[in-house]
């Protein structure tokens, strides 16, 4: 790359896009940049196959392709999960379109640039320049990153701030969605504190509110958001961080309401309809969220902000309205989602609940209930998560409030709520998807009564002078149940006490097993799979995207 930010001599382009008008136009416009060598691409095909073999400085592509089923999100996304985009590289989308929904894409993709068509070449050119003036002084922070070297990038960012070196706004907010991401939420706040005093900023005093929110200072982060509402009403991302902070208080009315005011601020926001149209579904409005859920598929999917959880609770809500049609049209959508995609394990689980589904409103009980059995056969393995637990609970009130006779499932009610109602959201959560059998809802409520009996006779234990006892009682119930909470219980007791403990060790031991067959510790309630937390930056790394990126958001 050239030493002179405005220096093309030295660099090489690629455009790509399938009008060969525009695409000659921008060729002839980097060209007169003095840009050395520009090369062409027709289709987003094309263009992966030569970034496969060539690392460009800048890669100009156009969204929307009319003739290929493929468009230049599509083409980001691929490059990205196939580590096939260096950080050195400027990617500029060029659209025709200036919808919120294409700019929220562009904003959660870290684009280095989003043009509309038409444009001027200075404007070109002033992007390039102040693209690649940022990638060079970020190069060293941003490689951190994508090697994952997470505290030595947080570090980086500390010292342009301190110093106030080029870009150190941007640096310290970097900073500090690194910090939370590894879990220094008391740091980030105190970064968060800086930038406020440095220079008055929502997005800062957002963050202070979001780190106190991760560190479980709830009512605290409240507090502090209900102050940054009431200065800028109009500020979208405080009324997502509230609306996240009363879901996980298990508040789902007071969520609603404040996903309602944000999803009205930024009517064409898909993520945020998305969340309003989820919400108003647990919360028990059915009707309402069958419009919202409606609306969401009808606007977003295509786009990377949709989820599909979306379709999964769209197909209950037209089961429960015999709308057969309806119920059909989700299945085949995810049979599109799925040919996108076939590798994606989350939505081949998914699938496989709207199947069934489909099913039941067939009339096909016994193959539906053959389907439901498999799936009642996985609830104790690692990677059966929250999110399947609450499709399966309603899949089973489905069954349950048809008359369908399944002889299990009494006790595989039992056993998901014992293994996942750790507190009151996932409670909650999980007792609201069993809307459609309301005794189920009870059952899963008095687990987690007894979930929490069993964790405060462990602390009685463990404060009466007897640790061992306490962690031998957590690790019992704890294989019982396979509740991480009750399991993460036990492991923060022997890091408290390892040396009043009896055969530590050996305890230590039965832990990290029960660690792993619990798998990850949900300790939070979520909407879907949270992709970027509100106010958050969307940070890239270097490690490819996994095939299943199920586990809901425990961050």
């Amino acid at each position: 790359m050239a030493a002179l930010e405005n220096d093309f001599s030295a660099c090489s382009a690629l455009v790509v896009d399938g009008n060969p008008t525009s695409r000659s136009i921008l060729v002839s416009q980097l060209r007169d940049f003095g840009v050395a060598s520009v090369a062409q691409a027709a289709r987003p095909a094309d263009a992966r196959r030569q970034l496969e073999f060539k690392t460009f400085d800048f890669v100009l592509c156009e969204q929307h392709f009319p003739s290929d089923n493929t468009s230049g999100q599509d083409l980001l996304d691929d490059l990205r999960r196939n580590q096939l985009l260096p950080f050195s590289t400027v990617f500029i989308m060029i659209t025709g379109e200036a919808t919120y929904a294409k700019v929220a894409e562009a904003a959660e993709s870290a684009l280095d640039g989003y043009m509309l068509k038409p444009h001027k070449a200075t404007q070109l050119g002033d992007r390039l320049v102040a693209a690649r003036i940022r990638k060079v002084s970020l190069q060293e922070i941003f490689s951190a990153i994508e090697d994952e070297r997470f505290e030595d990038a947080a570090k980086l960012c500390l010292d342009r701030f301190e110093s106030r070196g080029m870009f150190w706004l941007y640096a310290a907010r970097v900073g500090a969605e690194l910090l939370l991401r590894i879990g220094r939420c008391a740091d980030a706040q105190t970064l968060y504190k800086a930038v406020v005093e440095a220079k008055t900023l929502p997005w800062a005093k957002l963050g202070v509110a979001r780190s106190l929110l991760e560190s479980g200072q709830i009512n605290q982060a409240t507090s502090t958001l209900e102050r940054l509402i009431s200065e800028d009403p109009n500020y979208a991302d405080a009324y997502d961080v509230m609306g996240r902070a009363h879901f996980e208080l298990g508040r789902f009315d007071k969520a609603l309401e404040t996903y309602k005011m944000a999803a009205t601020l930024t009517p064409a926001s898909i993520s945020r309809l998305q969340n309003l149209a989820m919400m108003t579904y647990y919360a028990g409005d059915h009707q309402e969220a069958e419009q919202l859920l409606d609306k969401t598929v009808r606007l977003g999917l295509e786009s990377k902000m949709f989820d599909a959880q979306t379709l999964v609770l769209l197909a209950f809500a037209r089961l429960e309205t015999a709308d057969r049609k309806g119920l059909q049209r989700c299945h085949d959508d995810f049979l599109r989602l799925i040919d996108k995609d076939p590798d994606n394990a989350r939505l081949q689980r998914l699938s496989g609940i709207v199947a069934a589904l489909n099913l039941i409103q067939q009339h096909q009980f016994a193959r539906a209930v053959e389907s439901v059995r498999d799936l009642a056969k996985t609830v104790r393995e690692p990677l059966f998560d929250f999110e399947s637990a609450c499709n399966l609970v309603a899949l089973l009130a489905q069954l349950s409030n048809k008359a369908i006779q399944l002889n299990e499932v009494e006790s595989t009610i039992g056993t998901l709520a014992k293994r996942f109602c750790s507190n009151r959201s996932l409670t909650e959560l999980l007792a609201s998807s069993a809307s459609a059998y309301p005794p189920y809802a009870d059952t899963i409520r008095g687990a987690q009564t007894q979930v929490l009996e069993y964790a405060e006779t462990a602390m009685s234990l463990s404060m009466s002078g007897n640790p061992t006892a306490a962690v031998k009682n957590l690790i019992l119930h704890g294989r019982e149940t396979l509740n991480a909470r009750l399991v993460d219980n036990a492991y923060q007791l022997l890091q408290k006490h390892a040396a009043k403990v009896q055969d530590a060790a050996s305890l230590a031991a039965t832990v990290e097993e029960l660690r792993g067959l619990c798998g990850p510790t949900v300790s939070r309630a979520s909407l879907g799979e949270q992709r970027r937390q509100a106010g958050g930056l969307a940070l890239r790394t270097g490690k490819r995207a996994p095939a299943d990126a199920s586990a809901p958001n425990t961050a």
